[in-house]
């Protein structure tokens, strides 16, 4: 009796469902791809999402940015093209079937390469909204991706293959429905690339004051275009997304290295903590001392 064929999907979350095992986030010996796994809902929580794809092999997961929901299944990928702040939650999963799924951080400088080749047309900078978007998924993009997990049972060739599969999936996003996001970013001469530059300043130098007008002109912007298209891409402004960061590396202080609110506070550059103590409840819901305690209480991971 012949056995039935494994679509590719299911092919992901054998291989996915193989290397994980219970809550949480897995690296793996390839550069910029890793796997996660949910075995219960979970709510939204506090992330920063990369320039990277996310495919769900099993499951059905939800990123919440600037009061959008993204939802992504089986069917349906999430992309980013820029770092964007995001609340991450999980909507489908349990213990006999859980959540599984990866993460690849795009290489905006290789899809570039791909468009510079001339065979994909270059992006003419038309706005294509946020930095993020909802993709279908194709036989074509699976493919690829389960040649690459399968590279991890011949870890000698990973170096050799690897790099060469991750070029062909991102040939395959340039030529899939998300394709403008990417070409926005990767085009030197667009207005994406030019956030894409502040955003890179920002989170090396978020502790520092600045003015927008100082960080327009840094990436050749006028104040009033620079503003725009950053909240076009981003749904927040500069000054907003540099406090997003500094809350947040705040939250890491006081979580993983025990600093007590008012040092952490300045150490990220506030001058009042009774402001960053508003400012953090407003962000994570309760202010500082009680969310870190909460944390550190034996919970679910998310």
């Amino acid at each position: 009796m012949a056995t039935q064929r494994r679509s590719p999907q299911e092919t992901l979350a054998d291989l996915i469902g193989a290397r994980t095992t219970g809550t949480g986030d897995f690296e793996t010996s390839i550069a910029g791809l890793a796997f996660f796994r949910r075995e219960a809902l979970a709510p939204p929580a506090t992330c920063m999402i990369g320039p990277s794809i996310v495919l769900v092999a099993q499951g059905v997961k939800q990123v919440w940015i600037g009061g959008q929901a993204y939802g992504y299944d089986t069917t349906r990928f999430f992309m980013t093209s820029l770092d964007l702040p995001a609340n991450s939650e999980v909507i489908a999963a349990a213990p006999e079937q859980p959540c599984l799924g990866l993460v690849m951080r795009l290489d905006l400088r290789l899809v570039a390469d791909l468009v510079a080749q001339g065979e994909i047309a270059p992006c003419r900078d038309r706005p294509v909204g946020i930095g993020a978007g909802i993709g279908t998924v194709t036989p074509e993009l699976l493919e690829p991706f389960v040649r690459l997990l399968m590279l991890l049972d011949e870890p000698e060739a990973i170096p050799v293959l690897a790099p060469l599969i991750q070029r062909e999936i991102h040939y395959r996003l340039l030529m899939s429905d998300q394709a403008a996001r990417l070409r926005q970013i990767a085009s030197v001469d667009s207005q994406g690339h030019r956030i894409a530059k502040a955003i890179d300043w920002l989170k090396l130098n978020y502790t520092e004051q600045i003015r927008v007008d100082d960080l327009a002109a840094l990436v050749q912007m006028s104040a009033p275009t620079f503003h725009h298209h950053f909240r076009q891409l981003t749904a927040m402004s500069p000054l907003q997304y540099q406090k997003w960061l500094r809350l947040n590396e705040a939250k890491r202080l006081m979580l993983n290295d025990y600093m007590d609110v008012a040092s952490a506070a300045f150490k990220v550059g506030y001058e009042s903590p009774s402001q960053f103590s508003r400012e953090y409840a407003r962000l994570f819901g309760a202010p500082p001392k009680r969310d870190i305690a909460a944390l550190r209480s034996p919970a679910k991971a998310v």
